[in-house]
């Protein structure tokens, strides 16, 4: 467990019905950025959902933020308590603008820190020029945007990321790696869950890979990129040069 944990997951079961998906997850998420690394399937975006108290699944366990429980919150409450999340896929609103997406979070959220509308088209000058524009007419990197840009105005210690880079070009995913990268020296804790490699490894140096709904394998940046083998083994990557 990182010194400095402030996300602890014990035992963590989750289900759809009767599917078990999540078996028994454990781990600890301290400052700076980890990343949970595995193939399609494996259980990544349903722990995402379990740790923001969305419905379903239905899990069981333990999850402790700043040593307070919050499994079983909803997701509101979880909010709140100071973790933020970008969904896989942004869901943005169609009826909604760019302007629109940020001004729709809770003033209370957004003035009890640094991250204010100002502040995120600062981060983000190509959403200050597309404000006025549906969000799901934006291009795929501006969405991106927009979906962080959203959840830094709850202004999280902790923000969830799921496959942020999916769809990407990349040079988008490029931008999208010095923006996880300013965000951790903001000194945001980051959880990163992607299915790319290269964005995980240059993001952080702490790795978690998810195998089959468990946490299976702790390692690093370098240590993943020189194993060829583990790269094989739990993410299907052919060979090293695709990190």
């Amino acid at each position: 467990m990182p010194p400095d944990a402030i996300l602890d997951i014990r035992d963590l079961h989750a289900f759809y019905g009767g599917a078990h998906v999540l078996q028994g997850v454990n781990s600890s998420i301290g400052a700076g950025a980890t990343a949970i690394v595995g193939r399609n399937g494996m259980g990544k975006s349903t722990l995402c959902s379990a740790l923001l108290g969305i419905t379903p699944p239905r899990a069981n366990g333990s999850i402790r933020f700043a040593g307070t429980e919050i499994l079983g919150k909803p997701s509101h409450r979880i909010c709140q308590s100071g973790i933020g999340y970008v969904p896989q896929g942004r869901r943005l609103f169609r009826s909604l603008t760019t302007d629109e997406h940020l001004r729709m979070i809770d003033r209370k959220l957004v003035g009890r820190g640094r991250w204010t509308i100002d502040a995120i088209y600062d981060l983000f000058p190509a959403l200050a020029e597309r404000r006025r524009v549906s969000g799901v007419v934006l291009s795929g990197g501006e969405q991106q945007m927009l979906a962080i840009g959203r959840a830094l105005l709850t202004n999280p210690t902790l923000l969830v990321m799921d496959e942020p880079s999916e769809g990407l070009a990349p040079t988008v995913i490029d931008r999208l790696i010095e923006t996880c990268r300013l965000l951790v020296t903001e000194g945001i804790s980051l959880l990163l869950v992607e299915q790319n490699l290269r964005v995980a490894t240059a993001v952080t140096d702490r790795i978690l890979i998810m195998l089959s709904g468990e946490i299976v394998h702790e390692t690093t940046s370098a240590d993943l990129l020189a194993d060829e083998s583990a790269q094989r083994r739990f993410l299907g990557v052919e060979r090293a040069s695709a990190a």
